[in-house]
C-alpha cells in the first residue's frame, strides 16, 4: 500500500514532497484554498480523510493529530483491518502511528522518523521495547496459536525469561526475533515462543509461529466438491504432523486456475493460489516421484500435484509429501530450505475487473470502484476515463485507447489478464449501461478462448450519466424510465426510431444517449419531432453535460425549445413523461415525475 500525504498547509506540502519521494507511488493530497502544488485538492478534511480510510489508503496527516481522530474515530473497527493513520507534524518535530501499528503503520512512521532524523513516537508497548509484535509476525510467518501471546508478552516485558525454540531449517531466518534487543532464556522454559512448521497442540505457555516453507500442490477433477479437496488435504497433513499454518500456497496447473474446489481450498487456508503451465511442470519430472504417462497425454506434464509443490517451493525443495489420491484428488506437500514467497512463484489466476467510475469527479465514485482501481496492475481504457482517476494511476501500467477500438481495449485487458495480471478496464458512468461489460461478456462468448474463460471476470457499478443527471436537476426518474441510444454504428436507425416510439407511445421518461456526433446530426431532430407527436410541447427536457466535472452544464427547457446546436457529444438529453413536472426551488427549476399518475384509480 502506497500513502497519501493529506496536507492543511503550505509548510506540510513542503515537507510532504520532501518525504513522499522516499515512497514509490506515494501523493500529496492538499486543502483547497490554504495549499498548492499538490497531487490532489479536497474542500473538506474530515470526509476526504473517511473517504481515504473507507479507502483502506494508508494516511499520513501533516496535521495535528486531533483532526485525524476525529475523522477517523466513528470508522475504526479493528487493529487486523484498520488501515495506517499517522499524525505527523507539519515541521517535522515529531511523527505519531495512531492506527493500523500491525498493518505496517508503525514501520511507516520509523521510516519517517529515519528521513527525519527523529524518534517515532511508537506506543505498541512490544514493538517499543523489542522493535516486534508477536502478533503480527513479518511477510512468510503466521501465528498458529495466539491465545498465549499476551503473556509471553508480558514475561518480556517484566524480564522474565522466554525460551525461543527453533526447529526450522537452517535457511530459514528469524532474525526479526534473533537480532532484537531481546535476550532469550537457553532451552524451553515455563513460557516459550516455538518456530515450526509442524503441527502443535494448543497450550497456554507457547506462542506458535509457522514459516511459510511448505508448498503445497494439489489436482482434482473437473466439479469435485471443495470439501473433498480440503478432506484429503487435511488428512495428509496429519499424516505428516504438519500445521497448515506452513502453507505458503497452493500450487496447480494452470489449467485448473477455475477449478471451485481449488479456488475455495486458497481461500480456506488464507494463502495465494498459484499456477504453473504444463511446460513449466514438466520440467520438473526429474524430481517427481511419481510420474504418470496417463497425465501426460491428459495435460501435457507427468505430473501435476508433486511437480506444482516442487515448482512452489524452489529448485532446493524436496517431497515430503508424496502424491496421495483420493476419489477425484490428488495432492502432495514439498518443503523449502527457506522461506516461500506464496505471492511470487508461478502466476495468479489473473482477474479482470470492469469498473464504472462514474462521471469522473471522484465523490461520485463508488469506494469498491476505487478499491478495485487500487489493487490493479494494469489500468485499461480510454485516455480521458483514465486521467479522470487522478493519482488513483500512480504506480500502474495505463494501456490507453482512443475511442472507436473498444474491443481491441477488451481483447487487450483479457491478454493482460490471461498473463495472471490484476487488470481494471475502465468505463465512465456505470460500465453496464453503453459501456464495456457487455462486450467483455460478448468477446468471451464468441472467441470462445479457455484461458479466458478460466478468469476471475468482475464487475464494478458506478454511477450513470442518467443518474447524474436526475440527481442534479431533482427526481424526473421517480416513475418507469427506458433509455435508448441514438448511435447508429451498432443498430439500424430504423430500429432506433421504432424504440423512439414506442417509448413516447408508452409515455416513459426517455434518457438519450449519444444524442450526436459530428457526423450525425439529424437523429436528434427526428427524435424531438416523434415526440412531439405523443408529448405536449411544454414538456420539460434536460440537457447534461460533463456531469460531475469542472465544466458541468445542465440546462432544463420545454421539448419545443430543444435544438440541435444546444447537445454535444458529451451530452445526455433527458425528455420527461406527460407526468413530469417542473417546479421553481429557491429561484432554481427542478424537474420531478411523480410516482403514479393524477387520475389513476
Amino acid at each position: 500500500m502506497t500513502p497519501v500525504f493529506v496536507c492543511l498547509t503550505s509548510t506540510g506540502v513542503a515537507l510532504a514532497r520532501q518525504l513522499a519521494t522516499n515512497f514509490p507511488g506515494a501523493v500529496v493530497h492538499g486543502l483547497e484554498g490554504r495549499t498548492s502544488g499538490t497531487d490532489v485538492s479536497f474542500a473538506k478534511t474530515l470526509p476526504h480523510l473517511q473517504d481515504l480510510f473507507r479507502n483502506d489508503r494508508p494516511v499520513i496527516g501533516v496535521c495535528a493529530a486531533g483532526i485525524l481522530i476525529r475523522a477517523v474515530a466513528p470508522l475504526v473497527q479493528n487493529k487486523k483491518i484498520d488501515p495506517p493513520v499517522i499524525a505527523l507534524a507539519d515541521d517535522g518535530s515529531c511523527v505519531v502511528p495512531l492506527l493500523g501499528g500491525h498493518r505496517g503503520g508503525n514501520a511507516l512512521a520509523q521510516q519517517i522518523g529515519k528521513l527525519l532524523k527523529i524518534d517515532a513516537s511508537v506506543t505498541t508497548a512490544g514493538d517499543r521495547r523489542f522493535g516486534f509484535a508477536l502478533d503480527d509476525p513479518p511477510t512468510g510467518w503466521r501465528i498458529g496459536y495466539s491465545r498465549a501471546v499476551k503473556r509471553v508478552t508480558a514475561a518480556l516485558l517484566a524480564g522474565e525469561p522466554v525460551g525461543l525454540i527453533d526447529e526450522t531449517p537452517t535457511g530459514v531466518s528469524a532474525d526479526w526475533l534473533t537480532n532484537s534487543t531481546v535476550e532469550f532464556a537457553a532451552g524451553p522454559q515455563d513460557l516459550n515462543i516455538r518456530l515450526t512448521a509442524k503441527s502443535v497442540e494448543a497450550n497456554e505457555s507457547s506462542v506458535v509461529l509457522h514459516p511459510a516453507i511448505l508448498g503445497l500442490g494439489v489436482g482434482c477433477e473437473r466439479g469435485t466438491d471443495s470439501d473433498e479437496l480440503l478432506d484429503l488435504v487435511e488428512e495428509v497433513l496429519q499424516a505428516q504432523n504438519l500445521s497448515r499454518h506452513a502453507i505458503a500456497c497452493v500450487s496447480t496447473i494452470d489449467l485448473k486456475a477455475d477449478e471451485p474446489a481449488v479456488i475455495a481450498l486458497a481461500e480456506t487456508l488464507g494463502v495465494p493460489l498459484r499456477l504453473f503451465e504444463a511446460d513449466v511442470l514438466e520440467l520438473e519430472t526429474p524430481r517427481v516421484a511419481n510420474p504418470s504417462d496417463y497425465v501426460f497425454e491428459a495435460v501435457g506434464c507427468h505430473s501435476v500435484s508433486e511437480a506444482a509443490a516442487l515448482a512452489a517451493g524452489g529448485s532446493n525443495a524436496k517431497l515430503i509429501a508424496q502424491k496421495t489420491k483420493g476419489a477425484r484428488t490428488t495432492c502432495a506437500i514439498a518443503q523449502a530450505p527457506e522461506l516461500i514467497d506464496g505471492a511470487a512463484v508461478g502466476k495468479s489466476r489473473g482477474r479482470l475487473t470492469v469498473i464504472g467510475i462514474g462521471p469522473g469527479t471522484a465523490d461520485w465514485r463508488a469506494p469498491e470502484a476505487t478499491s478495485a482501481v487500487a489493487r490493479a496492475s494494469d489500468l485499461v481504457g480510454y485516455g480521458l476515463y483514465l486521467d479522470l482517476l487522478g493519482d488513483l494511476t500512480s504506480g500502474k501500467q495505463r494501456h490507453d485507447y482512443p475511442l472507436g477500438k473498444e474491443t481491441d481495449r477488451v481483447a487487450a485487458a483479457f491478454n493482460f489478464a490471461s498473463e495472471g495480471r490484476e487488470v481494471a478496464l475502465i468505463s465512465s458512468g456505470d460500465a453496464g449501461i453503453y459501456a464495456m461489460a457487455s462486450l467483455v461478456f460478448e468477446l468471451i462468448d464468441k472467441e470462445n478462448r479457455d484461458d479466458w474463460k478460466r478468469l476471475d471476470v468482475q464487475v464494478v457499478p458506478g454511477i450513470s450519466a442518467l443518474q447524474a443527471a436526475a440527481a442534479r436537476t431533482g427526481a424526473p426518474l421517480g416513475h418507469d424510465f427506458c433509455t435508448v441510444s441514438l448511435s447508429d454504428l451498432l443498430t439500424p436507425w430504423s430500429v432506433i426510431e421504432k424504440r423512439i416510439e414506442a417509448a413516447a407511445q408508452g409515455d416513459f421518461v426517455i434518457a438519450l444517449y449519444n444524442p450526436v456526433s459530428k457526423k450525425r446530426r439529424d437523429h436528434l431532430a427526428t427524435a424531438r419531432e416523434i415526440l412531439l407527436k405523443h408529448r405536449l410541447a411544454e414538456t420539460p427536457v434536460i440537457i447534461a453535460r460533463n456531469l460531475g466535472r469542472t465544466d458541468e452544464k445542465v440546462d432544463v427547457l420545454p421539448l419545443e425549445d430543444l435544438k440541435i446546436d444546444m447537445v454535444d457529444m458529451l451530452s445526455l438529453v433527458m425528455i420527461g413523461s406527460s407526468e413530469t413536472r417542473m417546479v421553481s426551488i429557491a429561484g432554481e427549476t427542478r424537474v420531478y415525475t411523480p410516482r403514479g399518475y393524477g387520475d389513476k384509480k
